[in-house]
């Protein structure tokens, strides 16, 4: 058994090297994330813990199951499932039976209040999720992160103008972590204290709910914000677009700030 577990935890290791490499810019495989999640799933089987990740959850089966780690590539966390589904393009994600990732990764945020060590406001946080063309793994991923004191007020300042029924385009330029600045972005506000009941996949396609490669140009960030008379609820973004050229767009981790500083 302990030359198994050594074995396993030699291979992530290796995995995990493989994704800080890719972080760095040198060319990885983009299935390196897909086999950390299936090694966390076995170390988890074998152990009942669940190295390298913080979390393995497969208390609705393996189907619907998810794993929480740490991202080398910029130090926020990630939720991936422990189903093979590669992207935002995946017709999975559009079916009213399928496993709500984005509440399993609102409810993961807890990892960044243990990592933070004092409470986060429900305005503290966000989740983002790039396109295909955007994305570095193969693997469905949804980052979670803290907003920066910036990005935080713009998105503030944003909810008061969303309708909570329909999508409108924004018509000015955001201001977000990092110093970016990004246009092109459709907007809408979830009057809820949860995201229990909401899909952003599937709300994010509303107008093409049958076109995968539409899907596929799919960027999502749904962040937490304070609405009026102290009521909570979500903005929820989405960019359709596809890059022209490198730096053309922002990616969902430029919304964030991986060091929950702010």
């Amino acid at each position: 058994m302990w030359k198994g577990l050594i074995h396993l935890q030699s291979k992530v290791l290796f995995l995990l090297l493989a994704l800080a490499a890719q972080a760095a810019g040198v060319e990885a495989d983009r299935g390196a994330l897909w086999r950390v999640v299936q090694s966390c799933v076995a170390d988890h089987a074998l152990t009942g813990a669940s190295f390298p990740c913080l979390d393995v959850n497969l208390s609705g089966g393996k189907e619907r199951g998810y794993v929480v780690l740490s991202s080398l590539a910029n130090s926020d966390l990630i939720l991936a499932p422990t189903t093979k589904i590669s992207g935002v393009e995946d017709p999975r994600l559009q079916s009213l039976e399928a496993p709500n990732y984005f509440e399993d990764a609102w409810s993961a945020r807890v990892f960044l209040t243990a990592r933070r060590k004092i409470p986060l406001a429900h305005d503290d946080v966000a989740l983002a999720v790039n396109s295909r063309e955007l994305r570095s793994q193969d693997q469905l991923h949804i980052h979670i992160g803290c907003l920066s004191r910036e990005t935080k007020q713009t998105l503030a300042s944003l909810a008061l103008q969303l309708p909570d029924d329909r999508w409108v385009r924004i018509g000015q330029t955001m201001t977000i972590g990092k110093g970016l600045h990004a246009a092109g972005f459709w907007g809408r506000r979830v009057a809820r204290e949860s995201l229990a009941e909401v899909n952003p996949f599937r709300l994010a396609t509303e107008a093409y709910p049958n076109d995968s490669e539409m899907r596929a140009h799919t960027m999502i960030v749904v962040a937490g914000v304070e609405l009026a008379r102290a009521r909570y609820g979500f903005v929820l973004l989405a960019s359709y677009g596809e890059p022209s050229g490198p730096g053309d767009q922002a990616s969902a981790e430029d919304f964030l700030d991986a060091s929950c500083s702010s």
